[in-house]
């Protein structure tokens, strides 16, 4: 059988924090990776942290989001961290997309379609007149056309957007308890695997409290 496979997401620019979440969620029982986000990426000692980082599945959520070139060059900028997955916003475009895969080498460049902290309200202040799920299976279809290695969908849209995109989905918004936080569209890991998602990215519920635990409590909960 599989193993479950959880990408931890690092959300802080504390190195010391980040090597205890490192040292504390290992575990035989699920495969871990580590998601770093924009707060560490731009901090200080972000950079020489990562490049030092080894053995590990490291997740680079960075978000890209401009015209072509920039991206294409942005992802340049940072090949020698040895990310393993890189994030760019598929509504970026097609073309940004293409570019961007074409210089990604290695690693696998993930296609974003609307964050989980977006509802169908928010899209239509924003100007869009579609909803989320429809938007979503759109964004999902230029990331098969561009060839990208994986998509960040909600695990809500899992199903929308296995329809025509077959590689690696990787879902947030995951949540152990009711507490939402700042997350609109969520769902419990077993709910995110039933629904078809490859990888889960877990944050506070994971590294808030007591590590250990947590993880604990996660592999009880898969295991249910």
């Amino acid at each position: 059988m599989n193993k479950s496979k959880i990408f931890v997401a690092c959300d802080t620019t504390d190195i010391k924090k980040i090597k205890r979440i490192i040292k504390e969620t290992r575990s035989s029982k699920i495969k871990v990776g580590y998601k770093f986000g924009l707060e560490l990426l731009n901090s200080k000692n972000g950079r020489k942290f990562i490049s030092n980082l080894k053995n590990k599945i490291t997740f680079g959520d960075y978000k890209f989001a401009d015209i072509p070139n920039t991206c294409s060059s942005a992802i340049k900028s940072v090949k020698d961290l040895n990310f393993n997955y890189i994030t760019i916003h598929i509504s970026s475009g097609l073309d940004a997309l293409k570019a961007t895969k074409k210089v990604s080498g290695k690693t696998k460049l993930i296609g974003v379609t609307i964050l989980t902290s977006l509802d169908n309200e928010a899209l239509r202040q924003i100007g869009f007149s579609k909803d989320v799920k429809k938007v979503v299976h759109q964004q999902a279809k230029l990331a098969h056309k561009a060839k990208l290695d994986a998509v960040v969908c909600s695990a809500r849209e899992v199903k929308i957007v296995r329809k025509v995109f077959k590689k690696e989905i990787i879902t947030p918004g995951i949540r152990l308890n009711s507490e939402r936080d700042d997350q609109k569209r969520v769902l419990s890991p077993r709910e995110a695997f039933k629904n078809g998602a490859d990888w889960l990215v877990i944050g506070r519920d994971i590294t808030k409290g007591n590590i250990k635990n947590n993880i604990q409590k996660l592999i009880k909960h898969l295991n249910k």
